[in-house]
């Protein structure tokens, strides 16, 4: 009976051994699949959005299979640096100080920061904000978070983990404000209309771009040939009207060139 059991038991293990491995062309893409509409999950817990759709062009560009990894902020660029992940494709923001430990792609989105207030808010600019102790909301490791270090040093700064959690401080009174980008702080208010109100003038411009390792300079032509590409086959505009036509015309409204332009 034992002989039985052990020959069974090895022929799980040698099964288990000879699954099929993950092909080595492949390439691995992080992604914090929670910041909609460029990373998120479908109804049917599938990654979507634009940053999933842009990593699929890439490996059809460099005729490559991809995966997915769904990544936490605060562990994407170590994940990067040891190899976990091949590349960054998730809203990140080129900055000088994050060009100290990674590589960055050309920037294919310019982005701004904004505020979102309470309702009844007297904040209305950039100038209110530096009033002595205001409470701004921040998600840690943004660069709201170093916007507001840097030039809020009178603010007291709420540092959160997650967006919606900024979001339901802002609503509940703890926070006068919430610094982010103009496309959350637009979903935010369309989210929470009656209790939250979008200040879209820029705090300063950003630019997002594709991390890489240092030294992969090969890996980084590629992909700068590609951005180039798909821009000039208007891939993105595609993504927009796909993704984002309601957040384009709102911008637009209020005179603030969309991000893709």
């Amino acid at each position: 009976m034992k002989h039985y059991l052990t020959l069974a038991l090895a022929l799980i293990f040698n099964a288990a051994c000879s699954e099929p491995k993950e092909d080595d062309n492949t390439l691995v893409i992080g992604m914090e699949l929670s910041y909609p509409p460029f990373e998120m999950t479908n109804a049917q817990s599938k990654p979507d959005g634009v940053s999933v759709r842009v990593a699929e062009a890439l490996g059809e560009f460099l005729d490559r299979p991809i995966k997915i990894r769904d990544t936490g902020w605060d562990g994407i660029i170590l994940d990067l640096q040891t190899g976990k992940i091949d590349l960054i494709l998730s809203s990140m923001t080129k900055t000088a100080e994050r060009e100290k430990s990674i590589d960055f792609s050309d920037p294919y989105v310019t982005n701004s920061l904004c505020t979102l207030v309470g309702k009844d808010s007297t904040i209305t600019s950039a100038e209110d904000l530096k009033r002595p102790g205001i409470r701004i909301a921040v998600k840690g490791e943004t660069t709201g978070e170093s916007y507001v270090n840097e030039f809020l040093k009178e603010a007291v700064p709420i540092r959160l983990d997650q967006a919606s959690d900024c979001v339901l401080q802002v609503m509940q009174s703890k926070a006068d404000a919430f610094i982010y980008d103009q496309i959350s702080v637009y979903n935010a208010w369309k989210t929470h209309p009656k209790a939250t109100k979008p200040i879209y003038t820029p705090l300063r411009s950003e630019s997002w771009a594709i991390g890489l390792r240092k030294g992969e300079d090969e890996l980084k032509a590629q992909v700068n040939a590609f951005l180039a590409d798909f821009k000039a086959k208007r891939g993105f505009d595609a993504l927009t009207e796909r993704y984002m036509s309601a957040e384009k015309k709102a911008l637009a409204e209020q005179g603030v060139p969309f991000i893709f332009e």
